[in-house]
């Protein structure tokens, strides 16, 4: 079996090295274990991820309705624009074996009367095809990769490992500096290493992500001087629970796929006044349109599913409606109070359909990468399978020569830069560790508060000058000593780096498309804006 490891490690260097142990890096892992020693660092107890948390399903083309033809024009609708054809093209095409993998491995998709696969259909999606595993999909298949890696003996992972720094020698990513569990600094050298490190939905105060979201793959990659993009494009989720003291927990746009309701206080629907597609508009149309009818009523919006059976509602959806008895509401017969909240980042690393980033022995892949497969905005259960085919094909180009392991700067495709005005400001290195200047303390709820008010569905010129401003500041305080082993100022100060980095991003833009929308900019402007903004540290 792989070794885990939960105290003191001593491991100064390894072939192959993968950063985050969600649905990516599991898959990475997987594809590299033949080709020598893999060393797993992640920050929390591994399963702790957002694959976990993926309740909807994963898309896939495998219906006798459906082609991958279909699933890409899906997927090109809903990044309204943006998206990147070559790496859709991979990403439908590539994924149905990819897929069909996992049914080979075991995973215990639902069935329909027939055996195959059930197929359920979500937001933007034309045809039935996204493969659930009741409500707990990513759970699911996290545990096939973890059955899978386990066995592997040159596969090791150590727990608790928080990664502060990517090891750079003449822009050649050799490895990361980490502490361990009890606070031991460690540089672990690798001939290639792959972010795998997940979103950063705790950015903002309302978010369906999990605690460990907090973009430090972005931060570290922009630090060591990699190029990022799209990072103006965040993915607020429509349906979140809103029920005051209760948790935001995501409430899966496949109730809304299986003939769940959105309604308003006075039991009426009205999504169809903001899209043809009503409850199944693409969910930044939907998002809007329920914080708009909170704002026209002054009452909140509800998900209804009481004209549904309710024992097909509790069996489909075993896991929202224990999460919703657990606060007092029967998911199948009372309105569940929804809305939005922070959910997933479109941009993030700039990577090419390989996972190859402009710095020579650094990959990325999942959503910390951004290789324009989402565009402005992502499709519904395209998150997974993003994953599992991204995440493999980075593995086979870690294991390329150094040369070839490089993503091309010229592509065409990222022609938008930040304005020369945001690019000029710069981002402090965390201190160094002989400076013995005191922190001041820096609120991330207020951080959080800021960019939910600022930078969240509706944003402004105004709002986010002022938003970076504060960040430009904050920032400046929060960057830690380079030898700090404490685990909270690190992510304080990767949340807040990644907090800046969106906000210069949104106020770069000058239109609205898909995820970002500006009230100032209200229109889409493929003249001037059908670019990706590209930002990287300045030297």
């Amino acid at each position: 079996m792989s070794r885990i490891t939960f105290e003191r490690v001593a491991i100064t260097s390894t072939d192959l090295l993968i950063v985050g142990s969600g649905i990516a890096g599991l898959r990475a892992a997987l594809a590299l274990a033949p080709a020598g020693r893999v060393v797993i660092l992640t920050k929390a107890d591994p399963r702790e991820s957002n694959t976990g948390y993926a309740q909807g399903g994963i898309a896939a083309a495998i219906g006798a309705d459906d082609s991958p033809a279909l699933h890409a024009a899906d997927t090109m609708c809903a990044g309204d624009g943006l998206c990147d054809e070559p790496a859709v093209r991979v990403l439908v095409e590539e994924g149905v074996g990819y897929v069909r993998e996992l049914i080979d491995w075991g995973a215990r998709f639902d069935r329909a009367a027939d055996l195959t696969p059930a197929l359920g259909r979500e937001a933007a999606h034309k045809v039935r095809r996204v493969l659930h595993a009741g409500d707990a999909t990513g759970r699911e298949i996290g545990r096939v990769l973890w059955e899978r890696v386990s066995r592997l003996k040159s596969i090791e992972t150590i727990n608790d490992a928080l990664v502060t720094e990517l090891l750079v020698e003449d822009r050649a990513v050799v490895g990361v500096r980490f502490f361990d569990r009890v606070g031991a600094s460690h540089d672990v050298r690798a001939r290639a290493t792959l972010l795998a490190t997940g979103g950063a939905g705790q950015v903002f105060r309302e978010t369906t992500n999990p605690s460990v979201a907090t973009g430090d793959g972005i931060a570290l990659a922009y630090h060591a001087g990699a190029r990022l993009a799209d990072l103006e494009f965040v993915q607020f989720h429509p349906t979140a629970l809103n029920r005051t003291g209760a948790p935001r927990f995501l409430i899966s746009e496949a109730l809304r796929g299986e003939g769940a309701r959105l309604v308003n206080g006075s039991g009426e629907a009205f999504m169809t006044r903001h899209h043809p597609d009503g409850d199944l508009a693409p969910r930044d149309v939907v998002a809007r349109g329920i914080a708009r009818e909170v704002e026209r009523t002054g009452q909140p919006v509800f998900l209804t599913l009481a004209h549904l059976d309710s024992r097909y509602v509790h069996d489909r959806f075993p896991t929202i409606a224990d999460m919703c008895r657990r606060v007092g509401l029967d998911l199948a017969r009372d309105p569940v109070p929804v809305g939005p909240a922070a959910h997933y980042i479109m941009g993030g690393v700039e990577t090419d359909e390989w996972g190859r980033t402009s710095l020579v022995g650094l990959f990325a892949a999942g959503e910390v990468a951004c290789t324009g497969v989402h565009g402005a905005n992502r499709l519904a259960s395209n998150s997974l399978l993003e994953g599992l085919v991204f995440g493999a094909r980075a593995a086979s180009a870690m294991l390329q020569p150094p040369q070839a392991a490089v993503m091309k700067s010229d592509r065409k495709k990222r022609s938008g830069v930040v304005s020369s005005e945001l690019a000029r400001s710069v981002t402090p290195w965390p201190k160094d560790e002989n400076d013995s200047r005191p922190l001041s303390s820096v609120d991330t709820a207020e951080v959080r508060d800021l960019m939910w008010r600022s930078v969240g569905l509706f944003r402004t010129r105004e709002g986010l000058l002022d938003a970076v401003s504060r960040l430009d500041d904050l920032v400046k305080r929060a960057a830690p000593n380079a030898s700090t082993p404490d685990a909270d100022l690190w992510r304080q100060f990767n949340l807040i780096t990644v907090a800046r980095l969106i906000s210069r991003a949104a106020l770069g833009r000058e239109e609205s498309r898909g995820g970002h929308f500006r009230a100032d900019f209200p229109a889409r402007d493929d003249l001037h804006w059908k670019v990706h903004l590209v930002d990287m540290r300045p030297d």
